[in-house]
């Protein structure tokens, strides 16, 4: 028996499950292929959910430990449980699995649990952990099958002593010294969980700075402070081996003596996962970083078959697989659909957070853009005092003629969080001049971004 479907998404990530609520919603029969038996994807089952659940956790213990004796608030005998800490992780992780499966229900949406893979134009087949095949066919499949972590040459995972951002979830102790290979998001991230919780973390890094795809200002500015929690950086090193040994491991860097360390966490990036979906029975051929070739509206080289987030160009983060989700099938259905790649945000949920949107100053110098820069601390902002965290600042570019902003770029408290006002005047076009002319709460962090934007023009009121 074929069981057929307007539209067969092939994963249950962020891009797939928005991408398949959508469609249901204009109206389309919908299936969704998972693997896994909790849907969500590497985002919410091992990656960007539990990750901030123990950042989060982390942050409040290192804060009780070293910062609420200055509020006058006395905590003594502060202790960690990590079993309790992680269990809190995992029921955050498994609520939100949940929801997402009632979504689809409510949605009705039917769901298929096993490997997806092509077995011709417009057809596919599921294989179930007990190997049960079913075969479905449908007018249009959407694939959002997600990435998986990269590693280098030497590196010996062997999923313990030497793991991927997965293991380092759930470490069952606190290592006494953790390395970290890779000085991205997700390195900065778990480096900093592992830190507070009081291990020694060391971070290696093959490029001369920190963060390869933030501002490089702010990511100097963010490495200096990370370096004061106790993070140690060594950049512009080539890690050329990693591997378990019977009391920890050993991390080998050319041309320097080895690292012997308790554990390693290898965050070098991630890599498409597209593997076993029978992309050579509809003709697709894989681009040389191993993604899929896509148009401007997901549509790949076999008709009727779509690609979306971490498989495809562009950066490997969730809300921009959810946009391109929505815009595919909203193009599928109405015609229209489309995605600002101009306005697609970016956060490291390190303390403070690092937040852009937009161009770079580098990117502005190499395009020749002319533009005019204005920056404005947190240190002076009255909600950040009370808060006790002035680390940081807000930077806006602005084009030099039009004035129109071209980027902006956070380090500091909630950077996450007042990245949307940027995000939202780029999508409509803003200049610094009207974010600078629209009225802020007094006191919020938020007056800091309207500060930066005065100081585009050289008028910033309180420095």
């Amino acid at each position: 028996m074929t069981n057929s479907h307007d539209l067969v998404v092939i994963g249950a990530g962020p891009g797939g499950y928005v991408a398949a609520i959508r469609a249901a919603q204009l109206g389309l029969n919908v299936g969704v292929i998972e693997k896994e038996s909790r849907l969500g994807g590497t985002c919410l089952r091992i990656g960007c959910i539990p990750s901030k659940a123990l950042l989060e956790s982390s942050e409040l213990f290192h804060e009780t430990k070293h910062s609420f004796a200055g509020h006058g608030i006395v905590a003594k005998e502060v202790a960690l449980d990590l079993k309790a800490m992680l269990a809190r992780k995992d029921g955050v992780v498994d609520q939100l699995t949940k929801g997402i499966a009632g979504l689809l229900k409510k949605n009705k949406i039917t769901r298929y649990e096993g490997l997806g893979r092509f077995t011709g134009p417009g057809a596919v087949e599921v294989v179930a952990a007990d190997g049960k095949v079913t075969a479905l066919t449908a007018k249009n499949v959407l694939i959002a099958t997600g990435s998986t972590s990269a590693t280098l040459k030497g590196i010996e995972l062997d999923g313990d002593k030497v793991g991927t951002s997965t293991e380092a979830l759930s470490w069952p102790a606190v290592p006494g010294h953790l390395v970290v290979i890779g000085a991205g998001a997700i390195g900065l991230e778990l480096g900093s969980v592992w830190c507070r919780l009081g291990a020694k973390v060391t971070v290696l890094e093959y490029l001369d700075r920190i963060l390869p795809a933030n501002d490089a200002e702010i990511a100097k500015d963010a490495q200096k402070v990370l370096a004061k929690q106790g993070l140690t950086f060594k950049l512009g090193v080539k890690v050329t081996g990693a591997r378990a040994t019977k009391d920890g491991a050993v991390v080998e860097i050319e041309g320097q003596q080895p690292i012997t360390c308790d554990r390693v966490l290898v965050s070098v990036g991630r890599k498409p996962h597209t593997e076993g979906l029978g992309l050579d029975k509809v003709g697709i051929t894989l681009d040389p970083k191993g993604r899929i070739p896509v148009d401007a509206h997901f549509r790949t080289a076999a008709a009727g078959v779509f690609a979306i987030g971490d498989v495809i160009p562009g950066p490997m983060l969730a809300h921009k697989a959810e946009e391109e989700g929505v815009a595919c099938v909203e193009h599928i259905v109405t015609g229209y659909g489309h995605v600002n790649y101009d306005a697609i945000p970016n956060v490291v949920y390190t303390h403070p957070e690092v937040a852009g949107v937009g161009k770079t100053e580098e990117e502005l110098v190499a395009a020749g853009i002319p533009y005019r820069k204005g920056a404005f601390p947190f240190l002076a902002n009255g909600r950040a005092k009370a808060l006790g965290q002035t680390d940081g600042k807000v930077k806006i570019l602005a084009h030099k003629e039009t004035d129109r902003i071209l980027g902006v770029h956070i380090l500091g408290p909630r950077a996450g969080d007042l990245i949307a006002e940027a995000v939202a005047a780029m999508e409509f076009g803003a200049s610094a001049e009207d974010l600078a002319r629209t009225c802020h709460a007094h006191p919020t962090l938020a007056e800091v971004v309207k500060e930066a934007a005065l100081a585009v023009d050289g008028r910033a009121l309180h420095i």
